[in-house]
């Protein structure tokens, strides 16, 4: 079997990354979605592609604005979970150590911003490499779920930091 550099690996997990096309907004009904089934129908409506949602990402709670729901699609050697976010909901500033992180958007609309650059939206179909030890945020847009795929190589670690200015989120569309 070969073995890759980080860097080489990084560039393999971009180059490979799973994508969909869908757009899912909230019901109209103004009813949340709270159960698993329920989360499904909402990002169903539209069609196109949706992964399992898994479990409430309560291990991680602490570090996200919202719920956040986490299945993981471990793989030897690469770690790719689908992340599914509720409207409004995005995590902290953090840092990965050991890999660089590939998000793939999967389903519904989110942001993503990198320390030092402007927000910048995050759709199905596309998907953005940060480079290991670089300061970021993800999650979802303010009338939207959003999931997408977290792409890292097994055994990184996550840094947590502090949380994402709510005036600064509450500027985005």
């Amino acid at each position: 079997m070969k073995i890759f550099s980080k860097k080489t690996l990084c560039a393999l997990l971009a180059a490979v990354c799973i994508t969909g096309s869908m757009a899912i907004t909230d019901a109209k009904s103004g009813k949340d979605a709270t159960t698993e089934a329920e989360i499904t129908a909402e990002l169903r409506k539209v069609g196109g592609a949706i992964y399992p949602i898994g479990k409430p990402n309560t291990g991680y709670a602490k570090y996200f604005t919202g719920r956040s729901f986490l299945y993981p699609m471990q793989g030897k050697y690469v770690s790719v979970a689908n992340v599914t976010f509720e409207p409004g909901c995005i995590n902290f500033w953090h840092k990965h150590h050991g890999s660089c992180q590939v998000l793939a958007g999967v389903s519904g609309k989110g942001y993503y911003q990198i320390w030092g650059e402007e927000p910048k939206e995050l759709l199905p179909g596309q998907s953005v490499t940060i480079p290991e030890n670089v300061k970021h945020w993800h999650g979802a847009q303010h009338s939207s779920w959003f999931q997408h795929l977290s792409i890292m190589t097994e055994g990184s670690t996550t840094e947590w930091l502090e949380p994402v200015s709510e005036a600064e989120y509450a500027k985005l569309k």
